[in-house]
């Protein structure tokens, strides 16, 4: 069995990133699958430690940050850690899968810099920010300000587009989905 490649999916908020995986996620042929995120918050509802998240202590967290066992890893508030560890990863691409992952830029060029060949990262580009506050808008679940800090961190995250191995302009979703499901096609034939 051959061994499993890495998809990375990186794009502003609002760009249409989740939509563009769900699409991918269906076609079986890709043989897509996220990995099992560690985070240290509390189980919510019915989750289950090592089904939706591996859940950890603060302490626990930062012990395997200090040991390296992450890919990426992001603390989005005080203590609240998310990340991906990298075992789990390559449990994953030793049994065949091909792991993809919906990460910040940051994240998504780590992840390039550490696995290289073995990885495609693909950057969702809203056509414009006109547009891209338009969708925004358009949603009605983020107040203004929200809207305003999505749309400066967008601006920002945009100069990293260069970086990444294709970038796909979102401007009607059912291209970019196809666009990206080809590129995905290719690379897993190399």
């Amino acid at each position: 069995m051959s061994k499993g490649k890495l998809i990375i999916v990186a794009a502003p908020s609002g760009s249409g990133k989740s939509t563009i995986i769900g699409y991918l996620r269906q076609n079986e042929d890709l043989n897509l699958h996220f990995s099992i995120s560690a985070t240290s918050r509390a189980p919510r509802g019915t989750e289950q430690n090592g089904v939706d998240y591996f859940f950890m202590t603060p302490e626990e967290f930062r012990s395997h940050i200090e040991a390296d066992d992450f890919i990426e890893y992001e603390e989005v508030y005080t203590d609240k850690f998310y990340g991906t560890l990298k075992s789990q990863v390559e449990k994953q691409l030793e049994a065949g899968e091909n792991v993809i992952f919906d990460v910040d830029v940051k994240g998504a060029i780590n992840i390039k810099k550490q696995y290289g060949d073995r990885a495609l990262s693909l950057f969702i580009q809203p056509p414009s920010l006109q547009e891209l506050r338009r969708r925004l808008e358009g949603r009605g679940t983020d107040t203004q300000e929200v809207i305003e800090q999505r749309l400066a961190k967008a601006e920002y995250e945009l100069t990293f587009a260069d970086k990444f191995d294709e970038v796909i302009v979102n401007d009607v979703l059912e291209v970019a989905e196809v666009e990206a499901e080809a590129l995905i096609e290719d690379f897993l034939e190399e």
